[in-house]
């Protein structure tokens, strides 16, 4: 079976609730408390501008080594993230 020359875009499900988006939300309200951008919290944790955005979105979760090493790029404990995760997914 034969594709046209066209390539077919995957479409994004983003999570309208639980852990994941929560996570991304706690993410992104700290990263930008801290006025650091997408782009420079990637390159300072090695990881990719968007994989960042992937996480804030709740599209993707970031492992354990992964929270800790963002958790340090933002100089606050990884459980910092995790109440303000909480805090979120209760409202």
């Amino acid at each position: 079976m034969a594709q046209s020359g066209t390539k077919r875009k995957r479409k994004q499900i983003q999570p309208e609730i639980g852990p994941e988006k929560a996570f991304g939300l706690a993410l992104r309200e700290i990263r930008q408390s801290k006025r650091i951008s997408q782009e420079q919290l990637a390159f300072d944790a090695d990881l990719d501008r968007t994989y960042i955005s992937l996480v804030e979105r709740g599209i993707n979760s970031p492992t354990i080594r992964t929270l800790v090493k963002i958790a340090k790029i933002l100089e606050i404990a990884p459980s910092e993230i995790v109440i303000r995760m909480e805090e979120i997914a209760e409202r």
